[in-house]
């Protein structure tokens, strides 16, 4: 497994400026609990909901671009949807051909993203690991590149970056609920931060991941399921981003689908942000109490993507 010294704060730090050009800067939002029923809480919203492509997936895929070279094949991926349409997204921006994997659970928002960026889709497999496995064939026959989810070291760096841009709008937080599937967000976050504030885990009982992962020691197999299967449930946590989880994280909380879709609804009917299921994970676990803070504590939460039907709003 990875060292976790190896994703640096000098190499996230490095590649923000070389991604810039193509990502935002998203914003932060500052709510009160008691807008939502509850005893009075401030709580910052870092809206990455707002990236290109509908999720914080652009910054990996765009580093990846930027720093591997690309053949002719172009690049391929698998992934739930967003990291296709990150990729797709990054691919097109860049000039190069896209080939994106998607299981049947993906939803309908996200394969229309894929297609709208030119990439070629091929959906296949319950669940992403059948359409990584796919994909993986696909590399091996037509030389393109593969950008892997999570289990890379450029996209752990560019989900890193999103880390540097937290802590300059809110430098003075002490805790950042992020939201797990393999883990690339939480893990190039927690590398930025190396310790300095406290960060937690929220994923959905279905799809406990990171979870298993701290009981066993290890990476291990965990249930693939629930509401947010298209976005926070491949089969198992990276293996690159264990170690700095491990050293950097401090607990993964789990949030049911019903707290999801609490979330989702309260973040529209008190805000108007628009959030899939697996972007509202981490409010979930501060809007259903399974995150308690302290007195005083000063938290951020971070909402990390929207590629959902408006509709259902």
């Amino acid at each position: 497994m990875t060292n976790p010294n190896i994703i640096t704060r000098e190499r996230i730090a490095a590649m923000e400026p070389r991604i810039r050009p193509y990502v935002r800067h998203t914003p932060v939002l500052r709510i009160d609990m008691a807008d939502f029923g509850q005893a009075p809480l401030a709580v910052d919203l870092k809206l990455e909901c707002l990236q290109h492509s509908g999720s914080f997936k652009a910054r990996g895929a765009f580093t990846n671009l930027l720093e591997r070279p690309v053949p002719k094949a172009g690049v391929v991926a698998a992934s739930g949807g967003n990291h296709g349409a990150a990729v797709a997204y990054a691919a097109m921006r860049l000039g190069h051909k896209a080939t994106i994997f998607v299981p049947e659970v993906s939803p309908p928002a996200k394969l229309a993203r894929i297609r709208g960026y030119g990439a070629e889709l091929v959906v296949g497999g319950a669940r992403y690991a059948e359409a990584l496995a796919a994909s993986e064939d696909f590399a091996a026959s037509t030389g393109a590149l593969q950008i892997h989810a999570f289990n890379q070291q450029e996209t752990l760096v560019g989900q890193g970056t999103l880390g540097l841009e937290i802590e300059a709008d809110l430098p003075e937080i002490d805790t950042l609920l992020v939201a797990v599937g393999g883990g690339g967000l939480i893990g190039g976050i927690a590398a930025w931060f190396a310790g300095r504030i406290r960060i937690v885990a929220v994923e959905p009982e279905g799809a406990p991941t990171l979870y298993r992962a701290f009981e066993a020691g290890r990476p291990v197999d965990a249930p693939a399921e629930g509401i947010a299967a298209d976005s926070l449930a491949p089969k198992r946590v990276g293996e690159m981003m264990f170690p700095i989880a491990e050293a950097y994280v401090e607990r993964s909380l789990l949030v049911s689908d019903d707290d999801i879709i609490a979330a989702q609804k309260a973040l529209w009917d008190r805000v108007r942000i628009i959030s899939e299921p697996g972007g509202a994970a981490a409010f979930a676990a501060v809007l259903s109490g399974r995150y308690q803070p302290s007195p005083g504590e000063r938290i951020a939460v971070l909402v990390c993507g929207s590629n959902t039907d408006p509709a259902k709003f």
